[in-house]
């Protein structure tokens, strides 16, 4: 959520910044303004009323005291006609602090005044590229590979569950749980991160917290009338760990890394990269979160993205990293960085990670805090990471270790958890 002091103080940049967006979120900074005015004026015409009531009280008992009963029953009356100008004043400035916040928290995040202008992914500069593109005469695509070594059954799945649902067997189950685990090793042991285990059903206060709603309700699964949810990403459930919380300065950051299944409608998607596992209503994901100082929180960012990026370098997949526009940016975020992977059977990068700072926007809407040195409490920044999704690190993986005989080579770094080096 936007801080409203900082709307008042300048509102002609809180504008300008929010239409490098596109869309109208920056239209509504008007009427976000008019609330604002309408709510404070509401308030302070109701302490002067307040400290009138309190005057003519003060008169009721004494001319009482003094036998006027008369002169007091007018006072008196004067005191209840202020009271019902209180009481509409109440439900005046209740009403537009309620209209407020509904406005802000649909308006979305401010890009980060670095971050690039443009319209859409088309304007996403490349950041730096890791590794080369294997040389692999006519590729295989992760499907036919599944189905040559029985990895991945899609008829069970739409049996199960319906489209968009897969059901792992054999090697292929194998070979999901060796990754979830390998990425939990690697942020926990080598990365400072404390892993939680957390529930997969979310509050609906927990998925406001995040920005997921109001925004995006119709892409998630709700349930209990839309008073719980399942997780679309451990990124709701893990930071909110922390809601309504005061930290210490000395505890900051806290880094924390969890596996989730994800449960996502992903609403108006149809056509999008939908290829077997590449895009799917339930799939598991290793999630990176961090809590931190405000004035670290950008060079915390450029710290956590390299901690995704090092599962690809210790898998060895070529990847590249960009930087998401103005255009292209999530609802929350302030500045983002989308690693993709190279898919030889699509031919393409296929985005694996995306890593984010949102500044003080979840953290505002989460009442998380921290106390200063001073002893004053200040609003955290957040951060999150995939660490990676798994379906498209399986794509990318069994794609680019197939072998000119059809079997897949498994990487180094994952064959102590796979059990194997290959499968033939």
């Amino acid at each position: 959520m936007l801080d409203i002091k900082a709307i008042r103080e300048d509102a002609a940049t809180i504008k300008e910044r929010l239409a490098t967006r596109g869309g109208d979120a920056h239209l509504l900074i008007d009427e976000v303004l008019a609330c604002d005015e309408t709510r404070r004026k509401a308030e302070t015409d109701k302490q002067s009323l307040q400290s009138d009531r309190k005057q003519l009280s003060k008169q009721i008992g004494a001319l009482m005291s003094q036998g006027k009963a008369d002169e007091a029953e007018t006072i008196k009356e004067q005191v209840r006609e202020i009271g019902e100008q209180i009481s509409t004043l109440d439900e005046q400035g209740d009403a537009a602090g309620t209209r407020q916040t509904e406005l802000l928290m649909g308006i979305p995040n401010l890009p980060h005044p670095d971050c690039p202008v443009g319209d859409n992914e088309d304007a996403n500069p490349e950041i730096r590229v890791w590794g080369e593109k294997p040389d692999i005469a006519e590729p295989l695509d992760h499907v036919a590979l599944a189905e040559k070594h029985g990895l991945i059954s899609f008829e069970d799945g739409t049996r199960i569950t319906g489209s968009g649902y897969v059901v792992y067997r054999g090697n292929g189950a194998r070979l999901e749980r060796a990754l979830i685990q390998m990425l939990l090793d690697t942020q926990t042991r080598e990365h400072g991160y404390e892993e939680v285990n957390v529930p997969h059903i979310i509050k609906r206060e927990c998925m406001e917290g995040t920005g997921q709603l109001p925004k995006f309700e119709d892409d998630m699964y709700g349930i209990e009338d839309n008073s719980l949810f399942l997780a679309p990403t451990a990124e709701v459930p893990v930071t909110n760990l922390y809601r309504d919380t005061l930290l210490t300065e000395d505890q900051l950051p806290v880094k924390l890394t969890a596996y989730t299944p994800c449960f996502r409608r992903e609403a108006g998607s149809a056509g999008r990269d939908n290829r077997g596992i590449i895009r799917m209503h339930q799939f598991d994901k290793v999630e990176l979160v961090q809590i931190v100082h405000p004035e670290k929180s950008f060079d915390l960012l450029e710290e956590l993205t390299g901690h995704a990026e090092a599962i690809l370098q210790k898998l060895g997949l070529h990847y590249r990293v960009i930087e998401l526009c103005t255009g292209d940016i999530g609802f929350s975020s302030t500045k983002t960085y989308d690693i993709e992977v190279w898919s030889p059977g699509q031919d393409k990068f296929l985005e694996v990670s995306s890593c984010s700072s949102f500044a003080d926007y979840q953290a505002r809407r989460m009442k998380l805090r921290f106390k200063d040195e001073n002893g004053k409490n200040q609003i955290c920044h957040t951060l999150n990471g995939s660490g990676t999704a798994l379906p498209r690190l399986y794509v990318a993986l069994i794609e680019q270790y197939q072998q000119a005989d059809g079997s897949i080579t498994i990487p180094e770094a994952l064959a102590p958890y796979f059990g194997a080096d290959s499968i033939i």
